[in-house]
């Protein structure tokens, strides 16, 4: 099998073509590890390896591109990848690669979304809730959330935006329920709406 054409298609991507028809897309890193030029010949078996490393740096540059769009856990990456049709043996692959590489780092990326969290002035909870959601493990997820500083003034800016009556029961009440659909601990939110001197059915 001959090369007869190496052809840019597009930046990093070429597409090299073989006498007899047959076309194989390929990158930049394949085809210069390979140092393919036209006229030279491949055996069945160096064909197939070129097919290999070209089908790996396909995979790899297409997470890189992902990667350059937004951040990704690692579970996060390995099921968008698996959903594109790229098989699991070749998304472990991957993945490893990219994280020997250092273009995945869980711990980084949790810290990330927790204080993206935490400055939209949602508690533990959700945060918690929103790192299992992206495939951050339980462990690193308490390590996370243990790190971050005390949210006590987004807490209480909640509150004084919709508190107008701090001895109307009916409106502490809705504020505490939402409160704790924002993630804060009940503990948490008996303690703010303490602070503003509010009546709850506890008192």
């Amino acid at each position: 099998m001959v090369v007869t054409a190496i052809k840019q298609s597009s930046p990093g991507r070429f597409v090299v073509e073989f006498d007899g028809g047959e076309t194989l897309r390929s990158t930049l890193e394949a085809v210069t590890d390979a140092r393919l030029y036209v006229g030279m010949e491949l055996d069945e078996e160096a064909f197939e390896a070129l097919k290999r490393s070209t089908s790996k740096a396909l995979d790899r540059q297409k997470a890189l591109e992902m990667l350059s769009r937004r951040p990704y856990s690692r579970r996060e990456l390995k099921d968008k990848l698996l959903r594109r049709g790229t098989d699991e043996q070749s998304v472990e692959d991957c993945i490893a690669w990219l994280d020997e590489h250092g273009f995945l780092d869980d711990g980084e990326y949790a810290g990330a979304v927790a204080r993206h969290y935490t400055a939209k002035g949602y508690g533990a909870g959700r945060v918690k809730s929103e790192l299992r959601r992206r495939g951050i493990e339980r462990e690193l997820a308490d390590e996370t959330l243990e790190a971050l500083p005390e949210n006590t003034e987004k807490i209480d800016a909640f509150i004084a935006r919709r508190l107008s009556d701090p001895k109307d029961r009916d409106s502490v009440r809705k504020i505490g329920a939402a409160l704790f659909r924002r993630g804060y601990s009940w503990e948490e939110i008996r303690a703010a709406l303490r602070r503003f001197d509010t009546e709850t059915e506890e008192d």
